[in-house]
């Protein structure tokens, strides 16, 4: 017994083999055997009754190796009993028990042997013991046949009712049938349990039982069991188990076969233990142990909130019982506590999420009859760091209720995740996630039994609080989620419901249970239990058991059996076939493999270690190995193994060697050699196998090993034999070298060449330049005299001249231009044989040079004079460029280009001052400059001559007059400098001569100097206004003022007169208006005012008018700051990356303030901004994160604010599909694919089929493109049905895919079969092919089903059905059909077939071996007996069958095989086989010589031109016999080349020649060799196709094109003899031999010559631009609009450049803000917006003396009408207030009025419009707001009322309690109330004071002030300010001076 954690086995000792019961005669030997195994080996101890047995005389102990056994020698009965083996090592303990039987023997009787030994055992009446296990059926097929499933107490089962259509059909042809099976059992411990079943066959089937899967001999003592059959024929089978125990609880399965087929049933038996007979107290089996000697208890540590895993693995005979028991207590199943046993037998305890509670000692015990034992371990938790400060807490629920699960965590901000065991939960309507500070909360709604389980609470760190949650309902323990089983194992699913006796329901995949044997439904009380016998791949799915409305559901898994890989073939024979071969035989291994198998043979040379395959064949028997198939002569040996889709079996290797010898071939052919005078040559030859040669020269042999003066040199190394020609000499030159050796003979020839001729001047290019007509002498000097020389220009050849002279001198060659030209320029190349010189020529033209002018040219002129600039040049012909200022010019009306000789004129007609510039002509390198100036003549002021001087008085009307030289000549006014604007207060007039600048009524301001300019003259006029002194009256005396900070402070001034000049100082300095300090100004009233006055503005203010001033004491006091918003505290959940903004508004703008986050001052940064913007304060967070959460508060000095934020990560969702269950439906086989969308883009997910995560391979392809991931089967199966699920972090969607089948149908043979006759002993073959590879088929004979045996086989690959009889009788004769599928009519083929006797075949003469030459005919000839047998020919082991080369005869008994026109491939041996008998010759074929009857000749031909050589061979060989080269190398990978034989002829096509085609072409075979030498003349430059003159319209585009004779010619375009580059209105294109221009956007100064120039030729045509006429193309269309839209009016015109003019009703258009004009390439666009009725009319559109088109506009009035009318308000005072209002029309503006006051937006006033939706918001709400609210928009009109409850009035601050003045002054009480505009009283002695020249009373916003004038002592008294029901007094007293 072993014990072990986590799942990790030791090398505990384990039973291979169980002892078995012995049973023997008294006095006879006993022996008792078993296997075991274990690591260290373990310690064996015999044992009986409890004793060890030591060995003796007659008890003898043995071990070898894994084998145990115990001799008892002359057994008798005192030995009978129970014997007990015990294993033991470091790693635990194993036993087993056997008992050993002592019978007496009978007077007279034979002896009986022990059990296990040749004789049978004595059997029972009563009882049948086991003969052999019998083949187990792991994977059952579907059956036709279902068992009963009977009842008995107290379990309830549901009986299938007999004799139902398609249930119980009638067996076919005997196949066994169930009528009974095995009833289902819940039985007590201790009882004896009977299970019977009762079947029926024909023959009889054969029955046996398994357990579990497992036989029960294997698990059991002979004892424990009894197997019984009834009366004969009655098929009665029974299975009796005495004394049960609980390891005896299992599913039982009764087999029952015979030759028709195969049927199971199967039954459950359940346990009930007995309170009598407990296991034992596990501290006392401890103790007991610890006796033995067993080790101290291990110690297992685990994380808390991991899983551990104890096993426990306890062998034993008969089969232990074991109970696992915590710190002494006995363990039974629970939520966190899962027992079972695993599929290697051991027992296994995992604890799920351990807790500190978990500690302890954990024990499995065992015991069974030959003892007990136990294993101990001590569980340690390990606790996190960090812990939950309260953890979650089990709790129960009713079904259909809700749960709820709570938590604290450490602290705020920490995220926390739920799962439910191993699945995490997301927020959704099922599971309420929330969060209150440190409390964390998961709500279960709506409960159901499968919410049953074990929740999870995990924070970071995967720290991990758990709890378990209790469904009460009718289910009490629900289905596990999942449970995997293999492919033939049983599952088991079982449930526990609340009330006894009631019916529940199973289903699979929401379908029902199909009715089958294989599935039994049972309940006991208050279980029921599901059981599937035996599953399959297509049993996996949900099954869910439900019970009323509650269910629960399971998901099964099934997984595939490892395959074992086939044995090794059996009976391996090695001999010797015949002389050089070695013959090879064995058998197929045993047991045959299910599936389809081969064989692979292999190879080794006896002395080496490397094997090499020799075949690969599926059929068993005997195999030639000759000695032509090894590599080289030695010993080999050989092995074989057998290979299936399961594996390769181990090797087996045959008996000895045999010696094979190869037969040379030439693997690497002889080569003619060709080498220069004086080089060596070397001959190479590689053979397959390592034969001595001899070589011969000209027939004469040479010696290996010779001296080295011979002149040659033969080697050999291996396979490979090489002669080496020392020094070779041009009269060596077509020698003939031969080598021989036994079946081999090849010939090469020597060639020997002159040494090739070299160039040795120069060895580098030459770059030569020269001026025209200078001479040029290129010079080139040679290796040696005489040799041919050739020139090339540009690539062609020179051909000698008077201007190109070729002169030749000894090794000089020279090419001579007398007079050089720049035509003659170009690469010139001296080519010599293979080498080159190249020359580089470039031939300049002399320089031009300008002659005039030599120097800058300044040239003046006046307004409209021509003007002409000159320039001459060195000599004419030369292109010039004219620019001006940087930019080349275009010629024009207004500016002419003329060429004259060598003169060229630029000419300005009517030169206008725009026209001058600095312009250059260029020519080459030179340069003229000219320097135009063109100016207006002179503009003088005749009136007035000198400066004039006005004075005026304020308001006077004043008139400056100016007169100039001539009328229309720009004037302008300018003042103090500054040019003037015409306005109301300042006119401009112009008429004739005359210019005036009129003042109607002058200001003191528009007094100054003033100047009326030309351009050449100026005028000045000095104007002085003078004005009347101005006055302050009021105020007289100082003013104080006092205020709060941000409140408006108003000072007012008023003077005499309006207009004024005022100048404002404040502490002595004069004030800068801005937007804190507004100087206002209205008629003589001005005003200074502070809109938010800060402490910092208070001070003396003076406001100084002329010589007059008015003081103002100023005092601004600050209020205490207050945090507005927010008031309380503020809870922010954002997801990660979100941007979080933390908003604080404070009472007043520019208080600091300080932000905190968990107590720390925040720093800013790129993750963490402050901003302030007047009295709000903002932290925002960018792209908040999870560790940025917490609580952040806002500190104001006075009052602080808090924040308390939390971020989480975003969750991975689907979006697409928003179902979480879908069912498709496709075809088999098709395309599938599924998809999904997610968000955000990157999620990761994960796909799943079955419950197992799916892998990307070429049948399953896994896709991601942007948010969407796709799984596609392009070629779906019916096996890749499945349930198939999308898993995101968060989420999950499966797809339920079923794919439906097409019917099958046969597709081969197309029709019936034909009667097939075959011979007794022969093979038979009978095959179709199905449209499905997967369909099931059934072969009948003569209507009986076909079952497979050792000489019939069944086979299935791919498609195709096979029946194979490997050896014919005549009982197989009859009618086969082939049926697919079971269904009733099912498509069926039928074969007949007849087994006839043959006659005994005789083999009268032999073959005869032949040796023929290749091209041949080979004939074979043999003589059978009878006449009439048949002959099957062979050759090297394939059958050959009679075709064109192939002949096949027989006359009489003679059959003879003719191969015609044989080939070295032929050659083998050639086998007659016929029945019984078979006779094999060699044929060997040698090689024909294949020389060349017509051979190549020289050709000379041009570039560009196809070319063909040709020769003629001996005979008509296979494609590619005969090579080609050139220059002695293969021919380039070139598509110009192509080889083409026809019959004897052989040509080789070249496409296409170029120049470096030109060489020596060789044409070759193995035994001749010819050649030819290739010159190409290269082809001169043409003009296949010219250019022709284009004549387009301005704007269009011109195409010139040209083809030439030559392709990638470089050449050059122009225009008007100026280079033309590709840009966006010239494209140059060149493609093989055309070459084009496509000029676009022409205007009329491209008109000219187009050429294109290369250096051997110039093509040309003329290019002419005509103007487009000016006309309007396409015209204007009607509109009608809607009151409000946009509408635009659009035409085109035939050009771009044209000035158009628009016109409505006859009046011209000019833009505006509501109208714009736009010309848009040859488009022009008028544009109306926001049309109104009176925009209707006709417009017209005109250009030119074009036809004007017009078109009519049409406004439609939009009607408006109001959807939703406005609601009425009411709201207090300070509150804000929102109005609605939807009309039917969008973006109709709309205005708002309170009070019949129009509204506009600014201040507490928001107006905004969505759509048809306009609102009006109004913040901080006073009472007089108060009123009705309207809304118009178009004639659509709303209203409403606003009520504004007014808060009551409180005076914020009080005049002093006592205020002392003089007597004679003025007193000054102020207040300041809550709210502007509120009404107070002032009182004395309590009478209302009345306003008068006394008392006054002033009002400014919420401040009121009581100004009590020239004060006497009868004023005193208490004053009081009464504000609602406030009020405040003040004691004045006055004092006398």
């Amino acid at each position: 017994m072993a014990m072990e954690g986590m799942g990790v086995l030791g090398g505990a000792p384990r039973f291979l083999r169980f002892p078995r019961p012995v049973r023997v005669v008294s006095g006879t030997d006993a022996i008792l055997r078993c296997c075991l195994t274990g690591s260290p080996p373990p310690t064996v101890l015999w044992e009986k009754d409890g004793q060890a047995l030591e060995a003796s005389s007659r008890l003898r102990l043995q071990t070898e190796g894994a084998e145990h056994s115990l001799l008892v020698r002359g057994a008798g009965a005192p030995d009978a009993g129970v014997y007990v083996c015990r294993a033991q090592n470091s790693s635990g303990e194993a036993y087993a028990a056997a008992a050993l039987t002592i019978q007496e023997q009978p007077p007279d009787a034979a002896p009986i042997p022990a059990e296990g030994s040749s004789n049978s055992a004595e059997e029972s009446p009563s009882s049948v013991p086991l003969r052999g296990p019998l083949p187990l059926a792991r994977t059952l097929s579907p059956l036709h046949t279902a068992s009963t499933c009977l009842s008995s107490e107290p379990a309830q089962t549901h009986t299938l009712p007999q004799g139902i259509p398609g249930l119980l059909p009638e067996p076919l042809g005997g196949s066994p049938m169930f009528l009974e099976g095995p009833q289902s059992q819940w039985v007590q411990q201790g009882e004896e349990v009977v299970l019977t079943c009762r079947v029926r066959g024909q023959p009889e089937p054969a029955v046996h039982w398994e357990k579990d899967g497992r036989l029960l001999e294997d698990i059991w003592e002979s004892s424990h069991f009894c197997l019984a059959e009834g009366p004969v024929g009655a098929g009665v089978h029974e299975l009796r188990i005495r004394g049960i125990r609980l390891p005896d609880a299992g599913v039982y399965v009764c087999h029952a076969s015979n030759t028709h087929g195969h049927v199971v049933a199967a039954a459950l038996l359940q346990i009930q233990p007995s309170p009598d007979a407990p296991l034992g107290s596990p501290r006392q089996a401890q103790r007991d142990s610890a006796g033995q000697g067993s080790p101290a208890p291990k110690s297992f540590w685990v994380s808390e909130g991991k899983h551990a895993k104890f096993r426990c693995y306890v062998t034993g005979k008969p089969e232990p019982e074991t109970e696992w028991h915590w710190e002494g207590h006995p363990l039974s199943p629970g939520r966190r506590r899962l027992l079972y046993r695993d599929r290697d037998g051991g027992f296994v305890l995992k604890v799920l999420y351990c807790q500190p509670a978990d500690c302890g000692l954990y024990v499995c015990a065992a015991r069974n009859t030959a003892g007990h034992t136990l294993s101990a371990v001590q569980l340690h938790v390990r606790e996190p760091r960090v812990r939950f400060a309260v953890p979650l807490e089990d709790v129960e629920g009713e079904e259909h209720g809700d749960a709820v699960l709570e938590c604290q965590v450490p602290s705020r901000g920490i995220t926390t995740t739920w799962y439910r065991e191993d699945q995490r939960l997301l927020p959704s309507p099922k599971y309420e996630m929330g969060e209150a500070g440190v409390i964390r909360r998961l709500i279960i709604h709506d409960l159901e039994a499968d919410d049953d389980g074990i929740y999870l609470c995990e924070m970071r760190g995967r720290v991990r609080t758990v709890a378990t949650v209790a469904v009460r309902g009718p289910i009490r323990r629900r289905l596990p989620r999942k449970l995997d089983v293999l492919e033939g194992e049983n599952a088991v699913l079982s449930v526990e419901v609340g009330e006894a006796e009631v019916l529940g329901h199973w289903t699979r995949d929401g379908q029902e249970l199909p009715a089958s044997p294989r599935i039994l439904q049972t309940s006991s009380n208050h279980t029921h239990t599901l059981v599937l016998v035996g599953v399959t791949r297509q049993d996996a799915g949900v099954v869910t058991f439900s019970l009323g409305p509650s269910h629960t559901s399971s998901r099964l898994r099934v997984k595939c059996v490892k395959q074992v890989p086939p044995g090794p073939p059996v009976a391996v024979e090695l001999g010797t076939g015949g002389s050089n071969a070695a013959l090879l035989s064995w058998k197929p291994p045993v047991p045959t493999p299910d599936t389809a198998y081969s064989y692979r043979l292999e190879r080794q040379e006896v002395g080496t270690d490397a094997w090499a395959q020799c075949l690969t064949t599926e059929a068993a028997g005997a195999v030639e190995v000759p000695g032509d198939s090894v590599p080289t002569e030695g010993d080999y040996r050989f092995r074989l193994s057998v290979v299936s889709e399961h594996g390769q079996s181990p090797y087996i290797l045959f008996p000895g060697s045999v010696h094979l010898v190869p037969t040379a071939r030439v693997q690497r052919a002889l080569q003619d050699v060709c080498v220069r005078e004086g080089d060596d040559a070397t001959f190479f030859l590689e053979l397959s196998t390592a034969v001595q040669g001899t070589w011969f020269l000209n027939g004469t042999e040479l010696k290996a090993g010779g001296p080295e003066s011979q002149g040659y040199l033969v080697q050999q190394q291996g396979t490979q034999h090489n002669l080496l020609l020392r020094a070779t000499r041009l009269q060596d030159s077509g020698t003939l070298v031969t080598f021989l050796c036994p079946g081999v003979h090849v010939s090469a020839t020597l060639h020997v060449q002159e040494p090739p001729v070299r160039i040795v001047l120069p060895q580098e290019k030459v770059s030569i330049e020269a001026m025209s007509p200078e001479r040029l002498v290129l010079t080139c000097e040679l290796s040696r005299a005489g040799a041919p020389v050739h020139w090339y220009k540009d690539g062609l050849e020179i051909e000698e001249s008077k201007a190109l002279i070729l002169e030749n001198e000894g090794l000089q060659c020279r090419l001579v231009i007398p007079a050089a030209q720049p035509q003659h320029g170009g690469e010139f190349v001296c080519q010599a044989g293979e080498d080159s010189a190249f020359f580089m020529v470039t031939i300049k033209e002399p320089p031009v040079r300008i002659i005039f002018p030599q120097e800058e040219v300044s040239v003046a002129a006046e307004s409209s004079e021509r003007v002409v600039l000159r320039c001459e040049l060195s000599r004419a012909g030369v292109p010039v460029l004219w620019s001006r200022d940087g930019m080349v010019v275009k010629e024009s009306d207004s500016l002419v280009l003329e060429r004259e000789g060598p003169c060229c004129l630029l000419t300005l007609p009517s030169a206008q001052p725009q026209d001058g510039g600095r312009f250059v002509c260029e020519a080459g390198d030179n340069l003229a400059v000219f320097n135009v100036t063109i100016t207006e003549p002179p503009v003088r002021i005749v009136q007035p001559q000198d400066e004039v001087f006005l004075t005026a008085m304020t308001s006077e009307r004043v008139v400056l007059m100016c007169q100039v030289s001539r009328p229309g000549a720009l004037v302008g006014w300018y003042k103090n400098g500054m040019e003037v604007k015409e306005s109301k207060d300042l006119v401009l007039e112009s008429e004739g001569l005359q210019h005036r600048l009129v003042l109607p009524a002058v200001r003191p301001q528009d007094g100054g100097e003033f100047v009326c300019s030309t351009r050449d003259d100026s005028a000045f006029f000095t104007v002085t206004v003078t004005d009347p002194p101005v006055r302050i009256i009021s105020p007289q005396d100082t003013v104080s003022v006092a205020a709060l900070s941000s409140e408006p402070v108003v000072l007012m001034c008023e003077l005499s007169r309006a207009g004024a000049p005022v100048r404002w100082y404040k502490d002595g300095l004069e004030v800068e208006e801005s937007k804190a300090l507004v100087l206002e100004s209205e008629g003589p009233h001005h005003r200074l005012v502070l809109p938010a006055a800060q402490p910092q503005d208070g001070g003396e203010f003076v406001c100084k008018a002329g010589e007059d001033s008015a003081f103002f004491k100023v005092t601004i006091t600050e209020p205490p700051v207050r945090i507005l918003f927010p008031q309380d505290e503020v809870s922010l959940a954002a997801v990660s990356s979100e941007r979080v903004i933390l908003m604080c508004e404070l009472s007043r703008a520019g208080a600091p303030v300080r932000w905190y986050k968990d107590g720390l001052e925040v720093e800013e940064s790129e993750a963490l901004v402050l901003e302030s913007e007047g009295p709000h304060h903002r932290l925002v967070l960018p792209a908040a994160q999870p560790q940025d959460g917490g609580e952040f508060v806002c500190d104001a000095g006075d009052d602080s604010a808090f924040f308390l934020v939390t971020v989480t990560v975003p969750p991975e969702r689907i979006v697409r599909p928003s179902a979480r269950f879908l069912q498709l439906q496709f075809r088999s086989p098709g395309r599938v694919e599924l998809r999904c969308e997610v968000a955000p883009v990157g999620a990761r997910v994960c796909w799943y089929k079955d419950g197992l995560e799916v892998e990307a391979s070429e049948d399953l392809k896994l896709g991601a493109e942007g948010p969407v991931r796709t799984l596609t089967l392009p070629h779906a199966r019916p096996e890749d049905a499945g349930e198939y699920v999308c898993e995101t972090r968060d989420e999950a969607v499966s797809f339920d895919v079923r794919l439906a089948e097409s019917p099958v149908q046969f597709l081969l043979p197309e029709v019936a079969p034909s009667p097939l006759s075959v011979s007794r002993g022969e093979q038979l073959v009978l095959s179709c092919e199905l449209s499905r590879a997967s369909a099931p088929v059934f072969w009948n004979l003569n209507g009986s089903r076909v079952l497979e045996d050792g000489n019939l086989e069944l086979r299935s690959e791919g498609p195709r059905r096979l029946l194979l009889i490997r050896a014919a009788h005549p009982s197989h004769s009859g009618n086969y059909t082939c049926q697919a599928g079971s269904d009733p009519g099912a498509p069926t083929l039928t074969f007949p077939v007849q087994v006839t006797e043959p006659p005994q075949v005789k083999l009268v003469s032999e073959l005869t071996p032949l040796t023929i030459q290749e091209g041949d005919d080979a004939t074979f000839r043999c003589e059978v007996s009878p006449p009439d047998a048949e002959i099957t020919w062979l050759l090297n082991g394939t059958s050959v069958t009679p075709s064109s080369r192939v002949e096949i005869s027989q006359n009489g008994p003679n059959h003879t095989l003719t191969l015609q026109g044989c080939r070295m491939s032929d050659s083998g041996m050639v086998t007659a086989r016929t029945t019984g008998a078979e006779t094999t010759a060699r044929l060997h074929v040698r090689e024909a010589e294949l020389l060349f009857l017509r051979r190549l000749q020289d050709v000379r031909t041009e570039e560009g031109q196809d070319l063909c050589m040709e020769v003629e061979t001996s005979r008509v060989g296979v494609k590619g016999i005969v090579s080609w080269f050139r220059g002695g190398k293969p021919l380039p990978e070139d598509d110009r080349f192509s080889v083409v034989q026809d019959g004897r002829v052989h040509r080789l096509i070249i496409r296409k020649v170029t120049v470096s085609d030109q060489g020596i072409y060789s044409c070759k075979s193995h035994h001749d060799r010819t050649q030819a030498r290739l010159l190409v003349r290269p082809e001169q430059l043409k003009v296949r196709h010219r250019l022709e003159d284009v004549v387009v319209t301005e704007g269009g585009s011109a195409t010139f094109q040209l083809e030439l004779s030559q392709s990638g010619v470089v050449g050059e375009w122009a225009r008007g003899g100026v280079r033309l580059e590709p840009g966006r209105n010239c494209q140059i294109s060149a493609q093989g031999h055309n070459h084009s221009l496509v000029l676009s956007g022409l205007g009329l100064a491209d008109t000219g010559t187009v050429s294109f120039t290369t250096d051997t030729l110039r093509c040309a045509a003329r290019l002419e631009v005509k103007e487009i006429p000016l006309a309007i193309v396409r015209g204007l269309q009607d509109l009608e609009v809607m009151e409000g839209d946009s509408a635009t009016f659009e035409c085109e015109l035939s050009r771009t450049q044209a000035d158009l003019t628009w016109d409505k009703d006859g009046q011209e258009l000019s833009p505006s803000p509501r109208l714009r004009i736009q010309a848009l390439g040859s488009r022009r666009l008028l544009q109306l917006r926001h049309c109104s009725p009176a925009d209707a009319g006709t417009y017209r559109c005109s250009v030119g003396n074009a036809q004007a088109t017009t078109a009519r506009l049409t406004v439609l009035k939009r009607e408006v009408s109001v959807l939703l009318e406005l609601k009425p308000v009411r709201a207090r005072e300070g509150d804000g207030a929102t109005f609605k209002c939807t009309v039917s029309e969008p973006d109709i503006p709309g205005c708002w009025q309170l009070g019949g006051r129009i509204l506009r937006p600014g201040g507490r006033v928001r107006i905004r419009q969505e759509g048809n939706m306009h609102s009006l918001m109004l913040n901080e709400l006073q009472a007089e707001d108060s009123g009705e609210i309207q809304f118009q928009a178009g004639q659509a009109k709303s209203s409403t009322q606003l009520e504004v409850e007014a808060l009551p009035l409180q005076i914020c601050r009080k005049p002093p309690r006592e205020k002392t003045v003089l007597a004679g002054r003025r007193a000054a009480l102020e207040v300041t109330v809550s709210r502007a505009g509120g009404h107070v009283r002032w009182l004395l002695g309590g009478v209302d004071l009345p306003p008068g020249p006394k008392y006054e009373f002033r009002s400014h916003g919420v401040t009121h002030s009581l100004i009590i004038h020239n004060v006497q002592p009868t004023d005193e008294g208490t004053y009081c300010c009464q504000a609602g029901e406030d009020s405040a007094s003040t004691n004045l007293l006055v004092e006398s001076e």
